[in-house]
């Protein structure tokens, strides 16, 4: 798109403006403002300094705010590729006063458990219509359960997704999910797979929601977590419920240090699971030295995936990955398919114009979900 057309800079043409023609402008073009695969952020106010904050690789982090002179209207223009979904928020500068917010002029937010985000979303992005409740989709079933963990040393809670229609005369797959409250608060995950499993996108199956109590020491290579994983929780659900008796059956599923945790608990019993669904799983690694970049809550993730990179296994039979392109984990993610393709291990890798964060983890789960437990409508469309 030739800038000089950007809605941005007609505005910048017509200088000098009063508060009625700047409110025009943001009551007729909205913020950001999308045109083509550009993105102007704007942010109305007075202030000394402006900028949108981020973590896109590839993009300055802090994106610096220019004031269209005579006016209290700030705006940035950047790049923005089809399909891309950004999370943000805006800094100011009053003195010596810093103030970190969402985007006043930007209604569309994400929530996650460390907060709330402003959510930029460019041409070509649209949010699945399966995130969203289904009138007509029957209403699987939230089982809140506990089993005393002589690995944890304490009670462990775990929420079980029963799938509607359950029933004991049929065998089902067990999917065991890491920071599962998160998934179901930030990524909808009930409700998703009660639409997945409406539309036979997916096959009916058992999910366990298990949250940590401290998930950076838990979740990286803990031998006492991945104990209570295979040889508690497992073994307690297959006793009470109807499940498959056999690895293929049994996934393990979690995003970031929960991608980490079901790796190295697969890699702690190999054979005893089938698959793992990791969504930007935390595999940093060193080829060289030992300076990750990470911090010390790093430091088992690294000495695990070094131990690993050096005598890759194959725990698994079947990986399903997923990674945002605009996120520093980007490059781990990809290095470590032909790793794990090495082994004989079948890897389905997927990549969003997306971050580090629960709406693409979300945005994922009808791609992993379906191919690790496929329905029926699968079969016929593949």
């Amino acid at each position: 798109m030739n800038t000089r057309r950007l809605a941005i800079n007609r505005l910048r043409e017509r200088l000098p403006a009063d508060g009625a023609v700047i409110d025009r402008f943001i009551a007729r073009h909205g913020a950001p403002i999308i045109e083509g695969e550009r993105a102007t952020f704007l942010f109305r106010g007075a202030a000394d300094e402006v900028w949108v904050r981020h973590r896109v690789v590839g993009l300055p982090d802090p994106l610096a705010m220019r004031r269209l002179p005579g006016t209290e209207l700030w705006a940035v223009t950047t790049d923005l590729p089809s399909g891309s979904r950004v999370e943000y928020q805006l800094e100011t500068r009053r003195g010596e006063h810093y103030e970190r917010f969402n985007d006043p002029l930007n209604p569309i937010v994400a929530h996650s458990p460390v907060g709330s985000s402003s959510v930029c979303v460019a041409t070509g992005y649209e949010e699945p219509s399966w995130v969203h409740e289904d009138p007509e989709a029957r209403k699987g079933e939230i089982v809140e359960d506990s089993l005393q963990s002589k690995a944890l040393r304490r009670e462990q809670p775990v929420k079980l997704y029963l799938p509607a229609r359950y029933t004991r005369a049929q065998r089902y797959p067990l999917l065991v999910v890491h920071d599962g409250q998160d998934y179901l608060d930030y990524a909808a995950m009930k409700t998703v797979l009660d639409n997945l499993i409406h539309r036979l996108d997916v096959a009916p199956l058992v999910a366990a929601f298990i949250p940590p109590r401290d998930r950076l020491v838990e979740y990286p290579n803990h031998a006492p977590h991945a104990r209570f994983v295979a040889r508690e929780l497992v073994p307690m659900l297959e006793g009470r419920l109807s499940l498959l008796d056999e690895p293929t059956g049994r996934c393990l599923m979690g995003s970031s240090f929960g991608g980490i945790a079901s790796l190295s608990t697969a890699v702690r019993y190999p054979g005893d699971f089938g698959s793992l669904f990791l969504q930007s799983a935390s595999m940093v690694f060193t080829d060289i030295g030992t300076d990750h970049g990470g911090g010390p809550a790093f430091d088992p993730v690294v000495k695990f995936m070094n131990r690993y990179r050096a005598k890759p296994t194959a725990p698994v039979e079947r990986i399903f990955m997923s990674c945002g392109t605009y996120e520093p984990l980007i490059t781990p993610n990809r290095s470590m398919v032909p790793v794990f393709r090495g082994t004989g291990m079948t890897v389905k890798y997927v990549e969003a114009r997306d971050g580090h964060n629960w709406a693409d983890w979300r945005d994922r789960l009808r791609d992993g979900l379906s191919w690790l437990f496929p329905g029926p409508q699968k079969f016929v469309y593949e």
